[in-house]
């Protein structure tokens, strides 16, 4: 079942390759037309998936995730609208070199194929996915989570219906629904070409122990926010209470508060105020909990992602203590540093091994919307081709394209005798 699922969507992939941007733009505005006319519909579907969730003691931070509103329903369809106006990331020249005369090499983006992506409670991650999907020309395998099965099905029925009319290839989007279709896909590398798992570090591992297909792995958000002895008191409160209480259930939430012990005993009381005001648990370490009333964390802590309004709270002596922890304990996600010090910013930015590094800003900044990439597929904590939030860039490769004249290598030696124009950017592909 799952493979000729896997087949069909191949075949899509390929005549999608081929889609002009007004076909694809198209189909996007008509998607985001039919969600807004599907809103009621969609909104009691979600409601079926919480009421069943609440039965089946889901817990809070899944429950915010879950849940798909008139509001989330909202910001999807501004996402597809951001989406639209953005370049087509399909045939763009990265590079052109002249090897010989009239013997030009371009090397020009493409679509990678297949995705298959599986993601969690989060109905709009599929709204999302799957447009950035039809935008950057892939076809799109979707496993969520079975907790939002209802929401799930209507959604892609109407994207599915919306595309197919505008003109986009069928078996374009495909819903998989079981565990048994994960453990199926895993196989499939003959037709899926990239695997995009959003969850712990154990089940990103689990993917990439148990496949061939190639894995961009959003692993946990175990993100920080250092406060330097050198920050603006003002900065410092205002992001590291706006990257924790904003919005707690998601990866790029602060997790661990590292705070420079000069200041400690000045911020760590106004911080506490504002959080305790936001029902924040706090738990620190011992030099904390000599200056305000918290638990007590363990080790266990510093790597815990906690998707809630719990914070873990550690004194540093200075910022190269402040690098280590998160190198140590974090997962090279999103972490920030507030300081007035322009060269400690540019420590910690050069030295912090994470996709996204933030100078007095908030770690919630990290978000393909926000970013201005039309949304994202997940946040990659990889070293490959994509890293950080991964909008359309991320979901597109590379072909090389040689455009000659009856040129054979039997007569080509290095560049006969002239030199090679390289990186003649402003010379589009001409095919």
């Amino acid at each position: 079942m799952i493979q000729e699922i896997a087949q069909k969507a191949k075949a899509a992939s390929i005549k999608m390759a081929s889609l002009s941007t007004d076909i694809k733009n198209q189909a996007l505005n008509n998607i985001g037309q039919a969600l807004k006319a599907n809103a009621s519909a969609i909104i009691e579907a979600n409601e079926k998936d919480l009421a069943q969730a609440e039965k089946d003691n889901l817990n809070q931070a899944l429950l915010k995730r879950l849940k798909f509103g008139q509001a989330k329903l909202d910001d999807v369809v501004d996402g597809i609208d951001q989406l639209v106006k953005l370049n087509d990331p399909v045939g763009q020249t990265l590079s052109c070199t002249e090897l010989d005369n009239n013997l030009e090499l371009y090397k020009v983006t493409c679509p990678i194929g297949v995705l298959g992506i599986i993601f969690e409670s989060r109905p709009d991650a599929l709204v999302q996915i799957s447009t950035l999907g039809l935008k950057s020309s892939n076809a799109v395998l979707l496993k969520g989570g079975s907790e939002a099965a209802n929401t799930n099905r209507i959604l892609t029925d109407i994207i599915n219906e919306a595309s197919v009319k505008s003109g986009i290839p069928e078996n374009w989007i495909n819903l998989l629904e079981t565990r048994e279709d994960v453990k199926d896909m895993l196989s499939l590398d003959e037709y899926i070409d990239l695997i995009i798992p959003r969850g712990s570090n154990e089940f990103v591992k689990y993917i990439m122990d148990n496949t061939r297909v190639a894995v961009l792995g959003h692993a946990d958000g175990i993100c920080h926010v250092y406060i330097d002895n050198e920050a603006n008191m003002d900065k410092a409160l205002r992001i590291a209470h706006d990257s924790k209480c904003q919005y707690a259930a998601v990866c790029n939430a602060m997790e661990t508060l590292l705070v420079n012990s000069d200041i400690a005993a000045d911020f760590l009381p106004k911080i506490k105020e504002q959080y305790d005001k936001s029902n924040v648990e706090l738990r620190g370490d011992q030099q904390t909990q000599k200056i305000i009333d918290v638990a007590a964390t363990t080790d266990q802590d510093w790597k815990t992602e906690y998707n809630d309004l719990i914070l873990s709270i550690k004194i540093v002596n200075n910022i190269e203590e402040a690098i280590e922890h998160i190198n140590t304990f974090g997962s090279h996600h999103t972490d920030a540093i507030v300081t007035e010090n322009k060269d400690k910013a540019k420590q910690f930015i050069g030295l912090i091994d994470s996709g996204d590094v933030f100078w007095n800003a908030s770690t919630r900044f990290s978000d393909g919307f926000r970013y201005g990439l039309g949304a994202e597929v997940g946040i990659s904590t990889n070293k490959i081709h994509a890293r950080g939030p991964v909008g359309l860039e991320g979901l597109i490769i590379y072909k090389w394209l040689l455009l000659g004249e009856g040129q054979t290598v039997s007569d080509f030696s290095g560049n006969n005798g002239k030199k090679l124009q390289s990186n003649m950017l402003d010379k589009k592909c001409p095919i």
